[in-house]
Order: C-alpha cells, then structure tokens, then sequence
C-alpha cells in the first residue's frame, strides 16, 4: 500500500509540475510572444530546471501543443455547430459574431502575440494550423452559408481578429456595437 501512495503523490508532483510549465508558457506566450519565449524563460517562470522541462517536454514543439492545448481547453474557440440551427441568416450572423468577438475579447493580449508572431515563425504556423484553422474554418463556412460573393469577403474582414481590436480598441464601440456595424456592412 505504501508503494501505491507513493507513486500516486510522485504523480501528482509531475502533474503539478506540468501545469506550472504550460501555464508559465502561456503567461509569456501572452506577454512577449512565443517566438520571443525561450526554454530558459519558461524554466525561470516555472519555478524549475531546464532539465525538468525538457523531461515533460522535448522540445518547443511539445510546449507549443501544450500551451495551445490548454489556452483551449480554458476557453474553447466559439462552436460553429451551434450556430447552424439558427435559421434567419442576420441572426445566426450577430449570434456568431458576438461570440467571436468576445471570444477575442477574453484573449486579446495571447491572440495579439501569436498573430503577430505566426507571420514569421513556422513553430506557430503549425500550431495555429493544427488548433485554430479547422475552427475558423468553420466560422466561415456556417456564418458564410447563403453569402453572395460580395460578401464573403466582408465576412473574412468581420472574422478577423485585428478587425475587432480595431473596432473595439481603436473606434471603441461596444461589442454590440461591433457586431451590429459589421452585420450591416456584410448584409447591408
């Protein structure tokens, strides 16, 4: 009995110490960026050796899927699924763009860094690819359903994230307000 209560509270030290790792990255992740995170940074944060990371995580890849990992397990990319059974199109479009933008809205400063560093750095182009893209993807397809061709590209400019930091930091409408200037600008 002895060994099993042992090996339980050795578990459950890794595991603590795992989730210092992944939420120090996603601290930096959001401060600096991931591509200006570095091992000996998230080692620093974490309270642990750089051995003790590379033991939980080879290399940057496996911190990269960590982080994105548990940034969506916090809080989920908005689900397109829900938005299909919403039947009046200018509806389902507020709906989902509302959840959009406050999805944006809770992780800005993450958002912020990653977008700017998946421009050049291929480790983030792969992760936002793996995690993000299908999502997206889907954002576009359901809020897209029945759009003519004039306005697909409206709903692209809608959906992206520096649409919303614009309309919500730079011309500081509310989210509603957001939303209600972007439906009409797509559905006129």
């Amino acid at each position: 009995m002895a060994r099993t209560y042992t090996l339980k509270r050795r578990a459950e030290g890794q595991a603590e110490t795992r989730r210092r790792i992944v939420e120090a990255a996603v601290d930096l992740h959001s401060t600096v960026g991931p591509a200006a995170t570095s091992i000996s940074m998230i080692a620093e944060k974490a309270g642990v050796q750089r051995h003790t990371l590379y033991a939980h995580f080879p290399d940057e890849r496996a911190v990269l899927m960590a982080c994105s990992g548990h940034s969506l397990e916090q809080d989920p990319l908005p689900d397109a699924e829900h938005w299909r059974a919403i039947a009046d199109p200018r509806e389902r479009l507020r709906v989902g763009l509302r959840a959009v933008y406050d999805w944006y809205a809770r992780n800005e400063n993450l958002l912020a860094c990653v977008l700017r560093d998946v421009q050049h750095y291929a480790p983030v182009q792969e992760i936002m690819a793996l995690r993000y893209a299908p999502g997206i993807a889907a954002w576009h397809d359901v809020l897209g359903a029945g759009l003519s061709a004039k306005q697909r590209p409206l709903l692209a400019l809608a959906l992206s994230y520096h649409t919303w930091r614009t309309l919500a930091r730079e011309a500081r409408l509310t989210q509603a307000a957001a939303v209600k200037a972007m439906a009409e600008a797509i559905l006129g």
